[in-house]
């Protein structure tokens, strides 16, 4: 969405930037001075807004791109990484990998009316897209040389990974697959200078969050139960991800961090 500039500065590529935590992410890091690819694939009805979105985040200093390509399917990924090796042209390398891509099934297990149920293929699809995926894309940047030294993979996990949430079966288990895939990636690319880690991010009214059934119900105990007397903000996960980047965080690596004012601990 921008015409070539420089490259000075090495680049954040966001997974999901288009809305929620990567959006308010990718707003937070151009904030700072650090340039940004945002990788999204979003519905025909949410594409005006977020052209508009992307168009006022372009007007900035900062260098900013979005590439709408499904960053899922390995057609995708190859398109993908293209436009990503010609973003960053001969200086510039990716510091910064973050995965907010939120794509999966909300089903129970059981039903007493004809209600549909987790299949093993709900598994597999929502697994793909918020666990594994991620990896794939730590390999495929690694593999071709683009990330910067000491850079940083960050992903989004949920207290769900651990504690049972009422259709949330899918999601629950990739987001446990997924803390393990960052613990990996943490021991297994530190002699390249690659870190990892997750952040566990609380309640937080997102469109992704209200798709889960029993939301509304949700929404209101966790602002009576967190310490604070509000739900996590987009921003407040966004502002984690900007500290986890400096150079002071480098020793931060293969943890999960909880970011949720507390409410977990009620």
């Amino acid at each position: 969405m921008m015409n070539d500039v420089p490259h000075i500065k090495d680049f954040a590529i966001v997974l999901g930037g288009s809305q929620g935590l990567g959006l308010a992410t990718v707003r937070k890091l151009l904030l700072e001075g650090i340039p940004v690819i945002a990788i999204h694939r979003d519905m025909r009805k949410d594409m005006e807004q977020i052209t508009v979105e992307f168009d006022s985040l372009s007007g900035g200093s900062t260098p900013f791109y979005s590439i709408h390509k499904d960053a899922i399917r390995e057609k995708g990924q190859v398109e993908i990484l293209r436009e990503i090796k010609k973003i960053l042209g001969q200086g510039a390398k990716v510091r910064l990998l973050v995965h907010s891509i939120a794509k999966g099934n909300l089903k129970p297990m059981t039903s007493d009316s004809q209600a549909p149920t987790l299949s093993g293929e709900d598994f597999v699809l929502t697994g793909e897209a918020m666990a594994y995926n991620m990896y794939r894309w730590v390999k495929l940047l690694f593999r071709e040389g683009l990330f910067a030294s000491n850079s940083s993979v960050i992903a989004f996990t949920s207290e769900g990974s651990s504690r049972v949430i009422p259709g949330y079966g899918a999601v629950a288990a990739a987001k446990a697959t997924l803390e393990a895939i960052i613990r990996q990636i943490a021991v297994e690319f530190a002699p390249w200078g690659l870190r990892a880690n997750g952040l566990q991010a609380g309640v937080t009214p997102t469109d992704s969050m209200k798709r889960i059934p029993g939301s509304a119900e949700i929404l209101m105990r966790t602002t009576q139960r967190n310490p604070s007397g509000r739900l996590t903000r987009p921003e407040d996960i966004a502002d984690v991800v900007y500290l986890l980047s400096r150079p002071e965080a480098a020793w931060i690596n293969g943890t999960i961090i909880k970011v949720d004012g507390g409410e977990s601990l009620c």
